[in-house]
């Protein structure tokens, strides 16, 4: 009976660690990590989980003043996660922690912080005269991410063996992206352009002289520009676009990794391109994510003022 008992145990317990694996691999790296230092602040302030709905609730009302509505939304989420994975009932789901949210968002409104899109004209700006190796890296990192129309974990997630080089140019397979979980994965296509500032030729450029042969495309560069075998994390793209905007005059406050994906749209909109193939380039589910940049390409067009006038 004992031996039964314990053998019993044993299934339980294995079953749980596959339980957690699973539901661990149900969220992206960039996700767990975000989630992880979300309930790590939740836990500094002096939170607990299993948590209570008191508890959110006054954790919410001490930082609103403090963080954006975005940023509480998602440390609720973050907190409702970390009672799943546990198997705990979440907490997050009450009345008092969401009519305490609700009100917050009210209170102070809960529009995002929209940043500054990296036009064409400015990503030339950027790349112009870039040498030496981390300029090399820098120059395709940038063409490359503006004209794939990338997030920076996905540019930071491509390999050497995911470019296929063909005849109208290249061929990225993305194996997966924020809004591709599962990892089906999707192809962009980045045809040769005329002119000095060619995405393909870049990333030639950029392969040849740091002699890459496999693994992360882009890497980190040591302080006597040897090229390292450890790629760029997400946080890397947005400090080298903070940094290349500033050397042209612009102010870095107002752009981040993500500038580089909304210039390809908001300079796409603003040529005229049709919203189905931003998508196809860019891999937004639908034309209705992308009504943002297409109102704000289209500020000036057939502008009220400027018709009458």
């Amino acid at each position: 009976m004992q031996n039964k008992l314990l053998s019993h145990r044993k299934t339980i317990y294995a079953l749980s660690s596959k339980v957690n694996r699973y539901l661990q691999a149900s969220l992206s790296e960039n996700t767990r990590r975000a989630y992880c230092n979300d309930v790590a602040h939740f836990l500094k302030w002096g939170g607990r989980i299993p948590a209570t709905p008191e508890s959110i609730a006054s954790y919410l009302a001490v930082h609103a003043t403090k963080l954006s509505v975005a940023t509480l939304s998602r440390r609720v989420v973050a907190i409702g996660k970390a009672h799943t994975v546990k198997r705990l009932p979440s907490p997050t789901h009450s009345d008092l922690v969401t009519a305490t949210l609700l009100g917050i968002r009210r209170t102070f409104g809960s529009a995002q912080r929209r940043v500054t899109p990296a036009l064409l004209k400015d990503v030339q700006k950027m790349v112009k005269g870039l040498d030496g190796m981390k300029g090399l890296r820098d120059r395709a990192l940038l063409l490359t991410g503006f004209a794939g129309g990338f997030r920076r974990s996905e540019l930071v997630s491509i390999l050497v063996e995911d470019v296929q080089f063909v005849d109208q140019g290249i061929v990225i397979n993305l194996r997966r992206g924020k809004t591709d979980q599962t990892g089906k994965g999707r192809e962009i296509a980045i045809p040769f352009v005329r002119g000095k500032y060619c995405p393909v030729t870049a990333i030639k450029d950029w392969l040849a002289h740091s002699t890459i042969k496999s693994g992360c495309l882009f890497r980190r560069i040591s302080r006597y520009g040897q090229v390292m075998d450890l790629g760029l994390s997400a946080q890397s793209v947005a400090l080298i676009v903070k940094h290349r905007v500033k050397e042209i005059g612009l102010d870095p406050r107002n752009f981040s990794g993500h500038s580089l994906r909304a210039g390809l749209v908001t300079s796409a909109v603003k040529s005229g391109v049709s919203s189905w193939k931003i998508c196809q380039q860019t891999g937004h589910q639908s034309s209705e994510m992308m009504q943002r940049y297409i109102r704000d390409g289209q500020l000036f067009t057939d502008n009220t003022v400027g018709t009458i006038w």
